[in-house]
């Protein structure tokens, strides 16, 4: 496990190493919203925000504004890694999809017969119907634990199973089935947890190396990782989480090892690419992860508009899916359209929403959409 921590940690630290050398191409029209942004992130002591705009399935321009770190005053780059909190979880989803596509893990199975070194306990919610990997990726399995607060730098960080228990150093309830599953939407990212063990389970590989081969390399997302917590090699790229205050998250970034429900670190540049790759595969035009059965598969809703990782929206006729994030110090957003149009936007502060909520308003105008 050592050999294959350093591994992954020297594959991306040199990924990110040659990537901060050129960058993606930014070229085409870009909207000067510095005026807006400064002021919105003034007003709601918000350091620093990344913008990426998606148009005709392809990145149409990239901004960035402010700082990293109210305290060291360093800017936000395009390169610079914001922790992508739920929007970790689409992620995810994205590869647990390509490994059922493949075959090594089933949709409508008994997620236990997936399972191995862990099992979620059966009661009487269960006798009927068993807990399924769809379930977990919709969130209707019945499971407990909304979200999580992650670990200061300072403090324990429990194991995968700990926190599946509620054991040791774990500052979240044990997960458990509570309703009978399959019969009603509950947003749990305690599900998705219980996916990224499968995951571990069935590859017998690291989460972030399964991310990483499954997903991250198909699709260049070459600014991305799950390692928590950060390589100390690439904290040089990270943002620092701000309370509402305006003030740093005590220590800077919190950890959460429950990295499928909300521990992804990336930039808005790669969180357009994995959109777009939706996108296109939808439309027959890439299979460099999913193929078009299996993306249709992932953005159509099981209930309350949820898909399998995705939010699902019709607005007059065109359909749109993304999600949202909100970890300690970090609020993000993304969405897109099925027609090539999209936009993801991470902010470093608690009071985020305010501030994306009306770039969103401007995106949308300026582009009629």
């Amino acid at each position: 496990m050592k050999k294959l921590t350093i591994f992954l940690t020297i594959l991306v630290i040199a990924v990110f190493l040659f990537i901060s050398c050129g960058g993606v191409d930014t070229s085409g029209a870009k909207v000067d919203l510095a005026a807006l942004v400064d002021e919105l992130m003034l007003e709601h002591n918000v350091p620093g925000v990344s913008i990426a705009v998606i148009q005709d399935y392809k990145i149409a321009w990239t901004e960035q504004y402010g700082i990293k770190d109210i305290e060291t005053n360093e800017p936000v780059e395009e390169k610079t890694l914001f922790q992508a909190a739920s929007c970790s979880k689409p992620v995810a989803a994205m590869a647990a999809l390509k490994l059922a596509e493949e075959g090594k893990i089933d949709l409508e199975t008994d997620v236990n017969e997936e399972l191995i070194y862990w099992k979620l306990p059966e009661n009487e919610f269960t006798e009927n119907n068993k807990v399924t990997l769809k379930q977990l990726l919709s969130h209707t399995g019945g499971l407990t634990v909304h979200g999580f607060r992650g670990y200061k730098p300072t403090e324990d960080v429990p194991t995968l199973v700990e926190i599946l228990d509620g054991d040791g150093p774990c500052n979240s309830d044990a997960i458990r089935v509570d309703m009978e599953p399959g019969t009603k939407y509950r947003y749990s990212g305690g599900g998705y947890t219980i996916m990224q063990k499968m995951l571990i389970d069935v590859e017998q590989k690291l989460f972030p190396l399964i991310m990483h081969e499954r997903v991250f390399k198909h699709i260049k997302m070459d600014f991305s990782t799950y390692e928590q917590p950060l390589p100390e090699a690439l904290v040089r790229f990270a943002a620092s989480g701000h309370r509402s205050s305006g003030v740093p998250v005590r220590g800077r970034r919190h950890i959460y090892p429950e990295m499928a429900a909300a521990g992804l670190w990336t930039t808005p540049t790669d969180l357009a690419k994995f959109l777009i790759e939706i996108q296109l595969s939808l439309q027959g035009k890439s299979n460099e992860v999913l193929s078009k059965e299996m993306a249709e598969l992932m953005i159509t809703p099981v209930d309350n508009n949820y898909a399998l990782g995705l939010g699902i929206r019709d607005e007059n006729g065109v359909v749109s899916f993304g999600h949202g994030g909100s970890n300690e110090g970090f609020k993000c957003t993304m969405n897109a359209t099925v027609n090539g149009n999209g936009y993801v936007i991470m902010t470093n502060g608690d009071r985020g929403p305010r501030v994306y909520s009306e770039i969103i308003k401007h995106i949308r105008e300026l582009y009629n959409w």
